[in-house]
C-alpha cells in the first residue's frame, strides 16, 4: 500500500511537469508567431479602416449659406402651408442659392408633391422610404399654387416621390398640381421631374399632357451602376422608354435628364449614356457630383474636378443637347429657372441674328 500511495503521488507529479513544459513551449511558439505576424496584422487593420472612411470633401464644394431674406420667406411658406420640398428632403446643398435667387431676382423651388415618404429605397437618396407612405392630400393642388403666387416665383420644379401602392401611383394628382399652377399663374414655367409610372404610358400621358413646359425624369447613372445605384423597379432603359414617349405625345415640351458622377463610372459610359439620350431627342441634361447623404448610403467613388465638369458640357452640347448645365454642385433643378431662361434668350438672339426658324416663346416652352 505505502509503494502504492507512493507511486500515485508520482505519477501526477511527472505527468504535471509533462503537461506543463509541452504548454509553456506552446504558448511560446505562439508569442513568435505572433510578433513575426504582428506587422502584417497592424497593415491589415490600418487598411480595413481607412475603406470604410469617407472621402473628405475637396475645397470646390462649397454652397452657399442659407441665410438671405428670399431663404427666409420661401421657407416659412413652406412651414406654414405644411409643404415639401425635394431640397430639404434630399438635403440639397444648393438650397441657400436656388432659394435665395440671384442678381436679375430668378429663383428656384423645388416642390415635393404627394408626401415626403417614398415607396422605393434608391441607394443614393435620403428621402423616407415606406411601403404604405401616408394618404395622399387632395388640397395640395391648392395650397402648392398659392405658396407659388405667394412667392412671386417665374419658374417653379415640381417633384415626386413614388407611390407604387396607388393604382394610378399618382399620376392624376400630378396632373391635378400642374393645371392648377397654369390656372392661377398662366405665365408661369413649370418643370416636372416625375416618377417612371413604372413604363405606364396611360399614367405618362396624364403628366406629360397637363400643361406643364419641361419634362424631367432623371437617369441618375450608367447603365452598368444602375441595378446598385436605383430601386429594383426602376431600369436604365424604362427611363429611356420614358423620355422618347414623351417626345410622341407633346412635341413643346423640352425634355430633360440627369447624370450624377463620382459613382464609378467611366468616361467610355458616359459617353454612351449622352448617345442614348441624344438618341431618343433628349433635350436638357445636366450633371452634377454625387454626395454621399449619410453613411448608410452609397460611398463617393471620385471628386469629379470642376475642369471635368467643363469638359462635360462642351463634350454633351456638341452632340446636339439645347442645354447643358454641368458643375460639382449642379443638381438636376439646381437653379432651373435660371438656367432655362439665359438658354432661352440665347436662343432668342440667335433667331434675331438670322436664324430662321420659329421663335419659341415663353408660353409655347
Amino acid at each position: 500500500m505505502l509503494f502504492h500511495r507512493s507511486f500515485c503521488r508520482k505519477i501526477p507529479r511527472r505527468f504535471s511537469s509533462v503537461t506543463v513544459t509541452k504548454t509553456e513551449t506552446r504558448l511560446e511558439s505562439l508569442r513568435q508567431q505572433l510578433k513575426d505576424e504582428d506587422s502584417s496584422l497592424h497593415d491589415f487593420a490600418i487598411a480595413k479602416r481607412a475603406s470604410s472612411k469617407i472621402l473628405p470633401k475637396p475645397s470646390w464644394l462649397k454652397a452657399v449659406p442659407a441665410t438671405s431674406e428670399n431663404y427666409k420667406t420661401l421657407h416659412k411658406t413652406v412651414r406654414d402651408l405644411g409643404l415639401a420640398t425635394v431640397c430639404e428632403e434630399a438635403r440639397c446643398p444648393n438650397i441657400g442659392e436656388c432659394w435665395g435667387g440671384s442678381d436679375d431676382g430668378t429663383a428656384t423651388a423645388t416642390i415635393m408633391i404627394m408626401g415626403d415618404t417614398c415607396t422605393r429605397g434608391c441607394s443614393f437618396c435620403s428621402v423616407k422610404t415606406s411601403r404604405a407612405p401616408p394618404p395622399i392630400d387632395p388640397d395640395e393642388p391648392h395650397r402648392v399654387a398659392e405658396a407659388i403666387k405667394k412667392w412671386g416665383l417665374d419658374y417653379v420644379v415640381l417633384t415626386s416621390v413614388d407611390r407604387d401602392d396607388l393604382e394610378d401611383q399618382g399620376a392624376l394628382h400630378f396632373r391635378k398640381v400642374i393645371t392648377r399652377l397654369k390656372e392661377l399663374i398662366p405665365d408661369l414655367l413649370v418643370e416636372a421631374l416625375t416618377p417612371d409610372f413604372q413604363g405606364n404610358q396611360d399614367l405618362i400621358h396624364l403628366v406629360a399632357t397637363a400643361g406643364l413646359d419641361v419634362y424631367a425624369h432623371n437617369i441618375e447613372t450608367v447603365e452598368r451602376l444602375t441595378p446598385r445605384v436605383r430601386d429594383r423597379r426602376a431600369g436604365y432603359q424604362q427611363t429611356l422608354n420614358v423620355l422618347e414617349f414623351v417626345k410622341t405625345i407633346n412635341t413643346d415640351c423640352l425634355t430633360k435628364t440627369s447624370i450624377m458622377l463620382g459613382l464609378g463610372e467611366t468616361n467610355d459610359e458616359i459617353r454612351r449614356t449622352l448617345h442614348d439620350l441624344r438618341e431618343i431627342d433628349v433635350d436638357v441634361v445636366t450633371f452634377g457630383q454625387y454626395l454621399q447623404p449619410t453613411r448608410r448610403h452609397l460611398k463617393v467613388k471620385e471628386y469629379v474636378t470642376p475642369e471635368k465638369f467643363d469638359e462635360w458640357r462642351i463634350e454633351a452640347e456638341a452632340m446636339g443637347f439645347k442645354y447643358v448645365a454641368s458643375g460639382p454642385l449642379v443638381r438636376s433643378s439646381y437653379k432651373a429657372g435660371e438656367f432655362f431662361l439665359k438658354n432661352l434668350l440665347n436662343e432668342k438672339k440667335n433667331h434675331r441674328g438670322g436664324n430662321n426658324q420659329h421663335e419659341p416663346s415663353v408660353a409655347s416652352l
